[in-house]
């Protein structure tokens, strides 16, 4: 079993039932489906493929978000060090005028402030604002070409978090039963609040994963994870924002308070990304890969290496190999001990606690949850067990969701609920089938009594696999 998750999103490059079963044959534990491109019939048409290769494997649906770009350009627009450049919304292209699709741009910069295009390819300077005009001057970058990217990292108070097209995709997600939202550019706790809001009045009740590619995202993260579900370190504009030599820095401290907070945690952007083009990563990417696995993750994230790249089923299957062999090497944390958070109800994280210890101490193979909303086996996630965590839930939409937690294997099993010899025997069966484990080999079970799915954990049993209940 890979513990750590994979997670890969779907383009041009790996769309249609052939491909998708492929990647999940590959390692996929999620797909992403990224709004920013393709029509709401091309994303709909790849979820109905998926649940129909796969019904356990999650969805999440990737909000494009505020993101600012250069206007319409007839040609590229060459341009040199020095150079003068007006920015200004609506308008005409000319030699130094270039049009931009954000209204409030001119009131979310100062003079002094830097102002990136195309990935910071290209780099200005602000020497002033005029009405809604930009005046800057070039740093550094050669040409300007059409609807790329513009980043401003000081601000952009005056943008929606949540923008037209966003909440056509939150009904979207809503309708086509989504397993998680990210939300893209989030500045503070209120942007996911906002999220929330939309999802809950179209009738929805789907995790938000807030993006973290912005500085002062950065500065809020606490506050962030207080409303959020989850984490993504979308390492790509952030590295544009901030500094690159911050990043590696920034994403482990996120993912360490991340974990503290019980999240999920997602780490994102060029993990591979010389394998759009290339059958092998480079070294670098290898370690990459690896590093972010021993800070903590829950999942990597392929990007642009299965939605465009010329080898997404290779790009997968090279990103299970380094987590296999990082998932249980003497370097990768395990058996946290976490101290009890006012955020979550005691009894389950002292359990949580304990089972985790009891696995370790008595070489248990497995910790085996029953949950009806996956509440226990995230904090058992995020203990980080050294034994893979089995959950078994009556509902499908909670192993889906759980699927993409590091360590959880969850199965649909809609069982007694009373823990007696005939559910024993049911666990065994399953256990023996399923798996390589023998029998007089221990397992720790977890649940509640007397009703062991609906019911708040408050119970641990060490089970002896093939052993009767005692009495």
């Amino acid at each position: 079993m890979v513990k750590t998750k994979i997670v890969a999103t779907l383009g041009p490059a790996c769309s249609g039932c052939d491909m998708i079963s492929k990647l999940i044959d590959a390692g996929v534990s999620m797909f992403r489906l990224n709004t920013s491109h393709g029509t709401e019939e091309e994303h709909a048409l790849n979820i109905k493929t998926i649940r129909k290769e796969s019904p356990f494997t999650p969805v999440l649906v990737d909000l494009q978000g505020p993101k600012i770009r250069v206007g319409n350009l007839a040609e590229p627009v060459q341009i040199s060090i020095g150079q003068e450049l007006i920015l200004q919304p609506e308008a005409e292209a000319e030699s130094c005028v270039i049009p931009v699709d954000y209204e409030g741009i001119a009131n979310d910069v100062r003079k002094g402030e830097k102002i990136l295009l195309d990935d910071g390819k290209v780099g200005l300077e602000v020497v002033e604002t005029i009405g809604n005009k930009v005046r800057t001057k070039v740093l550094y970058g050669e040409v300007i070409k059409p609807r790329k990217g513009i980043n401003i990292p000081g601000s952009t108070a005056s943008l929606s978090a949540v923008t037209e097209r966003d909440i056509e995709f939150i009904r979207f997600a809503v309708e086509y039963d989504a397993d998680y939202i990210a939300l893209s550019f989030v500045r503070e706790a209120k942007d996911v609040e906002l999220a929330k809001k939309y999802i809950k009045n179209f009738g929805g009740n789907i995790p938000v994963i807030a993006k973290i590619e912005k500085p002062q995202a950065v500065k809020n993260i606490d506050e962030i994870l207080k409303i959020a579900d989850g984490i993504m370190v979308a390492r790509g504009d952030l590295g544009i924002e901030m500094s690159p030599e911050e990043v590696p820095i920034i994403q482990k401290s996120i993912i360490n308070r991340t974990t503290i907070a019980r999240k999920v945690c997602i780490v994102a952007t060029q993990m591979l990304e010389s394998m759009i083009e290339n059958p092998i990563p480079t070294r670098a990417e290898a370690s990459d890969v690896a590093n972010a696995i021993l800070d903590g993750t829950d999942a990597i994230m392929l990007s642009a290496e299965t939605a465009a790249g010329k080898y997404p089923v290779e790009a997968v299957k090279m990103m299970k190999e380094i987590a296999l062999n990082v998932d249980n090497c003497k370097f990768c944390p395990a058996n946290l001990n976490l101290a009890l958070n006012d955020n979550f109800e005691l009894s389950p994280q002292a359990i949580s606690n304990a089972a985790v210890k009891m696995a370790a101490d008595l070489k248990a193979k497995a910790i085996l949850a029953f949950s009806h909303t996956g509440y226990t086996p995230k904090l058992l996630s995020k203990l980080r067990p050294d034994v893979p965590v089995i959950m078994l839930s009556d509902l499908q939409s909670t192993c889906r969701r759980m699927s993409l937690y590091r360590g959880i294997l969850a199965e649909q099993k809609d069982w007694d609920r009373v823990l007696d010899d005939k559910l024993l025997k049911k666990i065994d069966d399953y256990i023996l089938e399923t798996t390589d484990f023998k029998k007089g080999e221990r397992i720790i079970i977890i649940g509640s009594i007397p009703k062991l799915i609906t019911g708040r954990t408050n119970f641990i049993r060490v089970h002896r696999i093939g052993a009767p209940l005692e009495r």
